[in-house]
């Protein structure tokens, strides 16, 4: 039972139960949120489950939901695979179930990121609010969308815990592919 546990890639569990942990929670909770006025409008935004709330009706774009769906399989067949890998690192099969899982929790949440910024640069091009990816600002609409009228309406936006959670589940997953070497080592040629 001990060299069992001795070769066990523990970075490589951690990862994966905190890929599905990730998913799991993420389910419920968002990883970044925006809100704008009194809860007039609310982006509600992971990779997992995004959602919108209009005046407290919410309602998801299914091309987003979609895209939703692929990163849930996705990071569901990461960490099943990390979880597999962590426990058989020295089975010939090992090397590979931990090249196709140890990279999606970090490539999710580098896409997330590169999709946040692309979208509040798009809003501030098409609107012309600026938007911040974390904190609190007061944008003015356009005139030509309020007839004239000077309109200023409260922006707040933050990363929520999961974003955080998942960050610790690439630094894992990053940390199992880095331990490889030291749970199972090449074998030695023969001389």
């Amino acid at each position: 039972m001990k060299t069992i546990l001795t070769r066990v890639n523990w970075f490589g569990f951690a990862g994966g139960v905190i890929t599905l942990l990730v998913v799991a929670v993420s389910l419920l909770q968002p990883w970044w949120q925006l809100t704008i006025g009194e809860d007039l409008l609310q982006a509600n935004v992971s990779p997992v489950n995004t959602n919108f709330s209009f005046a407290g009706t919410v309602f998801t774009i299914p091309l987003v939901w979609a895209f939703n769906i692929s990163c849930l399989l996705t990071l569901i067949a990461g960490g099943a695979a990390m979880l597999l890998y962590s426990f058989v690192p020295t089975k010939s099969y090992a090397k590979h179930l931990l090249g196709f899982s140890y990279k999606k929790p970090l490539y999710t949440l580098i896409f997330f990121i590169i999709g946040l910024i692309t979208t509040t640069m798009i809003v501030q091009a098409i609107i012309g609010i600026s938007m911040p990816l974390i904190g609190t600002t007061t944008a003015t609409l356009p005139q030509n969308l309020t007839e004239g009228a000077t309109v200023n309406i409260p922006l707040y936006t933050s990363f929520q815990w999961p974003f955080w959670l998942a960050a610790a589940a690439a630094a894992f997953c990053i940390a199992a592919r880095l331990y490889h070497k030291r749970v199972a080592p090449a074998p030695k040629a023969a001389t």
